[in-house]
């Protein structure tokens, strides 16, 4: 499954002009208000037809200028979901739910009400009207609309704005799940780094209606793509796994390629994947592995960049294991410990700081951000 977008669209003094490829998962569309989030979606809707260029998803070309190709919004098969459910408060949940299978043609249907329900956890809200539900009900009963209609792309905006963060914690694991299971490319647009580094397979970073960068969401969310963008907060994302727990220390040890991982107990079973991500300002630097120290991390490694953030601060970046670790630190320091491309140095993860409970899907201070990876 693939996504190929090229266009160009001015609306009034604003130009958009984005050109990026994606594969399967989640392509999260990642700025700042007004960088061309909503507009780019709605070309893919074909809610907007573009001044120039092509938009083809896995192989079905929904714009092409050159050619004169413009397929209309209603023969794109396109689910798109919104901020807000938009359900139909007259219809129970299960007639929300097929509405959208009416508009694709039987022998084109792959959506089953029995595996869509499982998928998103709705099967016990079949007979009841929206008014009944929570605002993370309404957004997965939304989900499963767009997804019985069989779609080639689903499009989710900003789908968890409107929610507080318990149903935001509620709904994500849901979304990790269309994401490893469906085999349809999403498109997600987002502006919050939570739920980009939980989420993406691909990130493209929108800025003033341009493609700053366009990558897997390790190397985008790395740091150097986000200056441009406003967001400051560098760090390095990393794919681990559930090694061992300490019961007694109240700990859970993660296998990563940077290395060993020490975090507060997980309430997941050994081997479950989980995504971490680092915040750069949650990482000192030491040139010898420090002793008689609280850090619970301390991984080896090898200077592979530094960046100047400012007059004072610095992103110097660590090759550690086979991965990458962030920190920010002022450039008193850089120079003071003549941090250079090639100097051995430890990352030393330096917070303990642990949010919301320990389940599947949790959300951990500890410097980190643990999700279940795919």
């Amino acid at each position: 499954m693939t996504l190929d977008v090229d266009v160009r669209h001015r609306l009034g003094a604003f130009t958009l002009a984005a050109r990026f490829r994606a594969e399967a998962g989640i392509t999260v569309l990642f700025g700042r208000s007004g960088a061309g989030k909503t507009s780019l979606v709605d070309i893919l809707a074909g809610l907007v037809r573009p001044q120039e260029g092509r938009v083809i998803v896995d192989g079905v070309t929904f714009v092409d200028t050159e050619l004169g190709v413009f397929l209309p919004a209603h023969k794109r098969r396109v689910g798109y979901v919104f901020q807000e459910g938009r359900l139909f408060p007259h219809l129970t949940v299960r007639q929300n739910l097929l509405f959208g299978r009416w508009f694709t043609p039987r022998a084109e249907r792959w959506g089953d009400l029995g595996h869509v329900t499982e998928l998103l956890g709705i099967g016990h809200l079949l007979a009841r009207r929206p008014a009944g539900l929570s605002g993370g009900e309404k957004q997965r009963v939304a989900i499963g609309r767009a997804l019985l209609r069989s779609p080639r792309l689903l499009l989710l905006d900003e789908p968890l704005a409107a929610l507080d963060e318990a149903r935001k914690a509620e709904i994500l694991p849901y979304v990790e799940r269309l994401r490893d299971e469906i085999g349809v490319p999403i498109v997600y647009v987002s502006h919050s780094l939570a739920e980009v580094a939980r989420l993406a397979t691909t990130v493209v970073a929108l800025n003033a209606g341009e493609v700053a960068a366009c990558g897997p969401a390790a190397e985008v969310l790395a740091g150097v793509a986000l200056a441009p963008l406003g967001y400051g907060e560098s760090g390095a994302v990393v794919e681990a796994r559930v090694a061992a727990h300490e019961a007694e220390a109240g700990l859970t040890r993660l296998e990563s390629p940077v290395g060993q991982l020490r975090v507060p107990r997980l309430a997941l079973a050994p081997a479950t994947p989980v995504r971490l991500r680092i915040p750069a300002r949650d990482v000192m630097v030491a040139l010898a592995s420090p002793a008689d120290i609280s850090a619970l991390n301390v991984l080896p490694g090898t200077v592979v960049a530094v960046r100047t953030v400012s007059d004072a601060v610095a992103d110097v970046t660590l090759a550690c294991g086979q991965g990458h670790i962030v920190a920010r630190i002022t450039r008193y320091s850089v120079e003071r410990l003549r941090l250079a491309p090639g100097v051995a140095a430890h990352a030393v993860v330096k917070s303990v700081v642990f949010e919301g409970g320990a389940t599947a899907g949790a959300t951990l201070g500890f410097a980190v951000t643990a999700v279940e990876a795919g």
